[in-house]
């Protein structure tokens, strides 16, 4: 082999670890759980399952599961647009204010993520709990009532959510607004443009990369989550992820399970190449 060849070659042969790790870890257990998605429904565990390309679990799934389908989407989508609420100004805060501080902000955003996600979630079920005192701070002013309750409501499940993944996407978005030309903000202000035009026409166009990556991080398990669900609500509040784990782990129905995962798979791929798409569209316009 002449040395020209063997340098074509080694962009390929540094690839296949990698390859053959996602073949063997992602690529296998996800033809599993296809092939399982298609598994007679009437089998179970103790019988066997036979493979009958049972096409009609998919329908039935969503038949029967719509209410946490479509909560799981919503949930998430309430807990993204609070996230952005909070966390665009505090990535604009932490990458164009803070000088010195910016360190000591950056690890604060990301410190809570050195404790385990059970814990976090556990905590806010202290804080939301009848007997808090941010319940009874509530009572007292009467932004309560005297029996209103935070934990175990929606409410709750989304607050979770928006505390949970809120790092996945300040990160994204400070990478993306430090990098930001200080320069072009002088020159929108050079040309009489108000701070607020200055920000439309300028800031956001150029802080879409981190904005795009930080809504699918937080968007993609958030969505797929069970946990918080789990915790901080009731089965009112059960979220798709609940159901997967209650197939999988409590009536042992794998067909059905598998059925929910690879329908949740495709809704948030759809959801990705669709907000890639756009973004893509957006910055060739």
């Amino acid at each position: 082999m002449t040395r020209l060849a063997r340098h074509r070659l080694l962009p390929y042969l540094l690839l296949l670890p990698g390859t053959a790790w996602l073949l063997l870890f992602f690529g296998v257990p996800l033809a599993q759980l296809a092939a399982a998605s298609l598994y007679d429904p009437t089998g179970s565990l103790s019988t066997g399952y036979a493979m009958t390309w049972a096409l009609g679990n998919y329908p039935d799934v969503v038949q029967a599961y719509w209410p946490q389908l479509s909560r799981s989407f919503g949930y998430a989508g309430l807990a993204l647009a609070l996230a952005l609420l909070l966390g665009y100004p505090l990535a604009y805060a932490i990458a164009r204010k803070a000088g010195r501080w910016k360190n000591l902000l950056l690890v604060c955003v990301v410190a809570p993520m050195f404790t385990s996600f059970l814990v976090r979630t556990l905590a806010w079920k202290t804080i939301l709990s009848d007997s808090g005192a941010l319940v009874g701070l509530l009572r007292d002013v009467h932004l309560l009532a005297p029996d209103g309750r935070l934990l175990a409501t929606p409410f709750a499940v989304v607050l979770g959510l928006t505390y949970n993944f809120l790092p996945f996407l300040v990160l994204p978005l400070y990478a993306s607004l430090e990098r930001l030309d200080h320069r072009l903000l002088e020159a929108a202000s050079d040309l009489y443009a108000s701070p607020v035009q200055a920000f439309r026409r300028v800031t956001l166009p150029l802080s879409r990369p981190g904005l795009v990556a930080g809504t699918l991080l937080f968007f993609i398990p958030a969505s797929g989550d069970y946990v918080n669900a789990e915790l901080l609500g009731t089965p009112n509040e059960y979220m798709i992820g609940n159901v997967i784990d209650s197939a999988f782990l409590v009536r042992l129905d794998y067909p059905q399970g598998a059925a929910l995962s690879f329908l949740l798979m495709a809704v948030i791929l759809a959801v990705v190449f669709g907000c890639l798409r756009r973004a893509g569209t957006e910055e060739v316009w």
